[in-house]
């Protein structure tokens, strides 16, 4: 099936521009309960799968063996800002484990917190792999690396750490990757279809109610990005507002090229999204949207309303449109 079209943007009175997408919601005995477009549709998760990508550094005792606070674990599920809250956190991090910014495979970006971007530029400095929105999840691989006793290129598909998070996406996705690609921050990302995503956070969803490593790690990386939307993105940012918004009714967290997932533990379902045109704008409002529908946003918030029918503005500050989500 194709991409249905959910999200349009309208200048005027003229429909300007459409989105397609494709959206599931799976419940926690991994059946589709309601989907748009294709719920078998082969996608990449981006960075939407690192709470997945985290199972083993806690199932495997690593993280427990090396102290890791809540909040810890939040940054090892993040894309961050890269502002200091986010920094100062992974660079303690590293300290501790006897390892520093060189360790990392993630790669130097500027940080996307202006604040500190303009700081770095100010100061006539180059942004470091700290500051890179992954350094949370590396620092995270790294841990596992050193409790598995494993070599440092832990970014390679034959490293433990990296076939421990394949099995991790197939246990919980109940399907076999259909592939992978090298991620932005140079971490395999493995592809499936987008329903055994939303299975994958339908599992993370009803872990409360199951026993055993696997479903305490979940439990445990739900309940850090829920207490912690602040590391898991930044200000602004749709996760972190969304959580904020949304309380202790979900977890929530995007992924590059229009990737969406969130985990509702109250109501036993995971949710994934894919924008087909890979559009952040259209992937914020139709996450928004189907928060509302499953009843954990309440329609009225003011951060659902700028989401999903966000009011468009020139650079002088007038109206130009609007954004609107159409969820049949």
């Amino acid at each position: 099936m194709a991409a249905v079209e959910l999200v349009e943007v309208w200048r005027g009175d003229l429909l300007e521009s459409v989105h397609r997408a494709h959206a599931v919601v799976c419940d926690g005995a991994g059946q589709v309960v309601e989907a748009w477009g294709d719920p078998e549709a082969i996608v990449y998760p981006r960075s939407s799968s690192k709470m997945i990508q985290a199972l083993p550094l806690l199932e495997s005792g690593a993280a427990d063996a090396a102290g890791l606070s809540e909040d810890r674990l939040a940054l090892a599920c993040a894309s961050h800002q890269g502002a200091a809250i986010h920094t100062a956190r992974v660079e303690a991090w590293l300290s501790e484990l006897g390892l520093g910014e060189a360790d990392l495979r993630c790669g130097p970006h500027m940080p996307s917190d202006r604040p500190t971007a303009e700081a770095l530029v100010r100061a006539g400095e180059r942004p470091c792999q700290i500051h890179n929105n992954c350094s949370g999840k590396h620092a995270g691989f790294l841990t596992l690396t050193r409790h598995l006793g494993a070599g440092p290129e832990y970014v390679e598909i034959d490293h433990p750490v990296q076939q421990a998070v394949r099995a991790a996406v197939e246990d919980t996705s109940g399907e076999t990757v259909a592939g992978w690609g090298v991620d932005g921050c140079s971490a395999p990302n493995f592809a499936g279809s987008l329903a055994g995503l939303a299975r994958s956070m339908a599992s993370f969803a009803v872990a409360g109610s199951r026993s055993g490593a696997r479903a305490e790690a979940q439990r445990r990386l739900t309940a850090a990005m829920i207490a912690h939307p602040d590391l898991v993105a930044g200000e602004g940012r749709a996760c972190t507002e969304l959580m904020r918004a949304c309380g202790t009714r979900a977890a929530i967290k995007t992924g590059a090229e229009g990737v969406f997932v969130a985990i509702l533990p109250e109501q036993g379902l995971g949710v994934a999204l894919k924008v087909a045109d890979g559009a952040t704008r259209a992937s914020e409002a139709l996450i928004a949207a189907i928060l509302v529908r499953l009843g954990v946003l309440e329609a009225a918030h003011p951060v659902a309303q700028r989401l999903m029918s966000g009011v468009q503005r020139n650079w002088r500050g007038l109206e130009t449109g609007r954004i609107v989500t159409r969820l049949p």
